[in-house]
């Protein structure tokens, strides 16, 4: 199956449906339609949200499937949120803000270092 373009081939910018046809009776619909976000995915993401929604969201399994290591899995997870806009990466918790919150004695070090290797 031949994969519909999704971006200009002149300026990269997103490309927008503007007509939709019917091919039995050929009633044409015009107007001004975005691409599904789901259709705007690499083929990268979409590899991960399957095989995530394959292991019904179990990361551990994602991570056995793709052969891939716990942070890298979580890394691909916050990608693929991110590239469907559900998740902000500026609110990732920032090195300091973790050394911050160690040192007031609220986290451990063992969860200090997990947060800091899921931040990179």
């Amino acid at each position: 199956m031949k994969k519909m373009p999704t971006k200009c081939p002149a300026c990269g910018a997103e490309l927008h449906i503007t007509e939709l046809k019917c091919p039995k009776c050929g009633t044409i619909i015009r107007g001004d339609f975005p691409i599904d976000r789901l259709l705007l995915l690499s083929d990268k993401n979409k590899e991960f949200l399957i095989v995530f929604l394959r292991s019904r969201g179990n990361i551990k399994e994602v991570q056995e499937r793709l052969n891939i290591s716990y942070p890298t899995a979580k890394n691909r997870l916050d990608e693929l949120l991110i590239s469907l806009g559900l998740y902000d990466a500026s609110k990732k918790p920032k090195e300091k803000e973790i050394l911050d919150s160690l040192e007031r004695g609220e986290i451990s070090v063992e969860e200090a270092i997990r947060l800091i290797k899921e931040a990179k």
